[in-house]
């Protein structure tokens, strides 16, 4: 058996993190079993799917470094979808209801005042020939619902253990719409039979649906695929990711500067027994990545963690897995540079500040103009390596008496206009000597 995950995003909106980590821990758990992923576009809302947003999917996906194996597009399969509705129907599964909207919020109300839960009644089920035959008269066209069993289904969770739900407890859901387009039930099982999914890995907001799925896997006599719940995310605030929080779509994390393996590493280890710590591939994450080590308890989505994440990463990339990205901010200085500020970096933009700081203009912090007219004067000639430094700051210790922050800080101060920053032994030749004589006399340079 080919182990088959698939993600299933609605192009209603952009990716936040939440469903960017849908994608990562299915891939991750395809690439680890030697399975594949399959890509399916759950537009079946067509009133609010756009091509703008099923690009934007393509995009962030791509940008992840996530690639499908499969890919489907659930508007081009209504067909599908109606042969199984048909055969729920003759086996009398899958029964007309005629309430309108209006109705039944009122069914609901009366049912919560009455401290009763709010699921549907099945009046439906009771409604004789002249009763359908009246709501037809009246223009009313029926919504189809699934009979549920009404026993308890029970499954054996990859990360939550045994769960088990009585269907007694929930609604018939609603399949189809009173205007005849499906709702996401129906066509997400259709898809799962038809593509051969082996696992479902997703958020706990779909457990209860859990429960009406695998009757309707079993009603349509297919297999029913192994599942896997995760807990969602949670904000520093208590809230939920949502599509509502647009400054945490895949798209405006991107556009922070956030690499996209830090977020991978970060959407794969948050909320596990790992150490958060950045991976340089998806197949290095894929190596140590198993369901059983994600925590029931919520995980706490922390853009400060993901900033100190994103560095960490990036003082572990060499110089050619960013040499094309560095040009293009127009920053030069090959290996040498950036192997000198490379420890300092949050965001590979910061390399842009650094690259100021050697090619200047640098407008000069005077703090203490005795150590700094010194060491103008004892400024060694060129040229200049990681010896340099030491060269310089010996001799200036002893003609001014000065050492340690004393000695060292006016002259960071001097030569980059910044008190902290990268090796002043590294970065000091790459400054260069007209510069940094320059600089110490208080000179923009």
């Amino acid at each position: 058996m080919t182990i088959t995950v698939r993600t299933a995003p609605s192009p209603t909106g952009y990716l936040h993190a939440g469903t960017g980590r849908v994608a990562v821990l299915n891939v991750l758990f395809a690439k680890k079993n030697g399975g594949k992923l399959m890509l399916r576009i759950d537009d079946t809302d067509d009133t609010r799917s756009t091509k703008e947003y099923e690009d934007a999917i393509r995009e962030d996906y791509a940008w992840l470094g996530i690639a499908h194996d499969v890919f489907a597009r659930q508007s081009d399969r209504v067909a599908q979808y109606g042969e199984a509705a048909e055969k729920l129907k003759s086996s009398g599964r899958l029964y007309a209801a005629y309430e309108t909207a209006a109705e039944l919020e009122r069914k609901r109300k009366r049912q919560m005042a009455a401290h009763k839960p709010p699921v549907y009644d099945r009046a439906a089920l009771s409604l004789s020939a002249a009763d359908i035959a009246k709501f037809e008269a009246e223009g009313r066209t029926p919504h189809w619902r699934f009979k549920l069993s009404h026993r308890k289904v029970a499954w054996n969770d990859l990360i939550r253990g045994p769960v088990e739900i009585d269907t007694s407890s929930l609604s018939d859901p609603v399949l189809i719409r009173e205007d005849g387009r499906f709702l996401y039930t129906l066509p997400s099982v259709v898809d799962d039979i038809d593509f051969a999914i082996t696992h479902v890995i997703r958020g706990e907001d779909h457990v209860t649906n859990t429960a009406p799925q695998i009757e309707i896997f079993e009603a349509l006599g297919a297999p029913v695929p192994a599942f896997a719940h995760y807990p969602l995310f949670i904000l520093p605030g208590g809230e939920v990711l949502s599509k509502r929080l647009g400054s945490l779509s895949l798209r405006a994390i991107r556009e922070e500067g956030i690499e996209a393996l830090a977020l991978a590493s970060y959407l794969a280890k948050i909320g596990t027994s790992d150490a958060i710590e950045p991976r340089a591939s998806l197949d290095a994450l894929a190596a140590d990545f198993a369901l059983e080590k994600i925590a029931r308890a919520p995980a706490h989505f922390d853009v400060a963690e993901l900033l100190v994440l994103n560095g960490k990463l990036l003082h572990l990339l060499p110089y050619d897995a960013v040499a094309e990205r560095l040009t293009a901010l127009g920053v030069a200085g090959g290996a040498v540079f950036w192997e000198t500020v490379r420890p300092n970096l949050t965001k590979l933009e910061d390399a842009v500040l650094w690259w100021r700081v050697v090619n200047g203009p640098v407008t000069p912090v005077i703090e203490d103009e005795k150590v700094t007219a010194v060491a103008a004067a004892l400024l060694p000639s060129e040229p200049w390596d990681e010896n340099t430094w030491g060269a310089l700051t010996k001799p200036v210790a002893e003609a001014t008496g000065s050492k340690g922050r004393a000695l060292f800080h006016p002259l960071r101060l001097a030569l980059t206009g910044r008190g902290d920053g990268p090796e002043l032994k590294k970065l000091l030749p790459l400054i260069g000597r007209a510069r940094a004589l320059a600089r110490l006399k208080g000179e923009t340079a």
